[in-house]
């Protein structure tokens, strides 16, 4: 063509989590039953809404309202009633015009770096939750910004790291959190979010709070919402259904905006993604509709409850039968659904294999893992190997080299088995060699 059309940062996006997928299908074709780990979908996985949540949701599919078009903000009552909700926990106050609805995080994620400045960089965890860290980076047309989490401290953010990189960058606006955090499963206690939100208030930044697991923390962890702990400085909480119903094909998300009042530039930036929004009209209309009756029917809390004893036990089982195995390093989680499993430095190398029965498998494999990184090999090998789906942690824009699994399978036999097949495949793996 005459002229490049390609974004600058059109080779920042990246998505692990779905890119894998293409490998599976490939060793699906040749006859790999594959066990999917890879993908935060608690449906997928054989979770099934309560018999009241499904109701709610099908009466509202009998009223003409949920085929129309809704504010381009969202649907008033339901703002309203989230405002209420952030309202009562004390802290920040916020009106129903602070709240704004996408269809999705994802769709959220990439109005907030779409509309940013170019220039304003946002700094994140590493690692980092793909969707967050690809759209930051594609915004820029550089690498992700990050500071490092530490499996050392229970990945608890490293603050010096942190504010050393905020300091010595002015070009960083913004700060963002994930909190419960995905991929570690690391929840923030209420002393580190507060020195956190002081960093961003010393040096004049927004901060972004990745709240989508918020309700969902076990292992006696305890945490509050950004709104809690933001005081004055201006913020942006990301919530939505998807993980907490659940309900992931409801696209439905929204963001609580802190504080825009305090800054001319801030309300300015917001009102930009608001205006980006309008031109699609609006967001997914049933969904919203749905949430004043789900979150604010008594069942609710004990379905939050229910919910969070059942993946403690998961991620109680998960650790106990993987910490047996040599050279990784396992954080029991206490938030999310998800668990990180990192190698022990030097124990990976690119001369390691598992046995593969099938020739036409082995050479597809052998053919893959030619230049990947180590924890990318190991994952390929698994693949073949068991039909397990993991993500690398390089795929998580992290150094470390290792793995991320999910905690969501419901049959009891195939979470023990899977659990007990990558343990072993660990063990086989480190001692092969070729």
């Amino acid at each position: 063509m005459r002229r490049n059309i390609v974004h600058e940062g059109s080779e920042q996006l990246t998505y692990e989590i779905r890119e894998i997928v293409a490998i599976a299908l490939e060793l699906e074709k040749l006859g790999i039953e594959i066990t999917w780990e890879n993908i935060g979908d608690p449906i997928q996985k054989g979770e099934t809404l309560p018999e009241w949540i499904k109701k709610i949701v099908s009466d509202l599919v009998a009223q003409d309202k949920t085929y129309g078009y809704i504010a381009t903000q969202g649907v008033a009552e339901t703002r309203r009633f989230l405002a209420g909700q952030v309202n009562k926990r004390g802290g920040c106050q916020i009106t129903s015009d602070d709240i704004v609805f996408f269809n999705g995080i994802g769709d959220a994620v990439a109005k907030i770096f779409g509309f940013l400045k170019r220039e304003a960089r946002v700094i994140g965890p590493s690692p980092a939750y793909s969707t967050h860290s690809s759209a930051e980076a594609a915004h820029s047309g550089y690498e992700h910004l990050c500071y490092d989490l530490d499996p050392n401290r229970n990945w608890m953010p490293d603050l010096n790291d942190l504010e050393n990189k905020i300091r010595y960058n002015d070009s960083v606006a913004g700060m963002l959190l994930i909190n419960p955090d995905n991929p570690t499963g690391a929840v923030y206690p209420r002393a580190l979010l507060e020195e956190m939100v002081e960093i961003a208030r010393r040096y004049n930044i927004f901060v972004i709070c990745d709240e989508i697991y918020c309700h969902i923390v076990f292992n006696g962890a305890e945490t509050v919402h950004l709104s809690e702990v933001i005081g004055e400085v201006p913020g942006i909480a990301l919530r939505g259904i998807s993980k907490e119903y659940p309900w992931p094909g409801s696209r439905c998300g929204w963001i609580e905006v802190f504080n825009q009042e305090r800054s001319a530039m801030f309300k300015k930036y917001i009102k930009s993604i608001i205006n980006a929004k309008m031109l699609e009209v609006c967001s997914t209309s049933l969904p919203q509709y749905s949430i004043p009756l789900v979150m604010g029917d008594p069942r609710y809390v004990e379905h939050l409850n229910q919910r969070k004893r059942m993946f403690e036990k998961r991620a109680n089982e998960a650790w106990t039968i993987l910490s047996q195995v040599d050279g990784i390093q396992i954080i029991k989680p206490k938030g999310a659904f998800y668990m990180s499993i990192i190698f022990d430095a030097e124990r990976l190398t690119h001369r390691q294999t598992l046995p593969i029965e099938r020739p036409e498998v082995r050479r597809y494999v052998e053919q893959i893992v030619q230049g990947v990184d180590v924890d990318k090999r190991f994952v390929y090998y698994l693949l073949g190997s068991t039909g397990i789906c993991v993500v690398p942690m390089t795929g998580f824009y992290s150094n470390r080299k290792g793995f991320r699994m999910t905690l969501l399978e419901t049959d009891d036999r195939v979470r023990e088995t899977t659990l007990k097949t990558i343990a072993r495949s660990i063990e086989q793996y480190l001692s092969s060699t070729r």
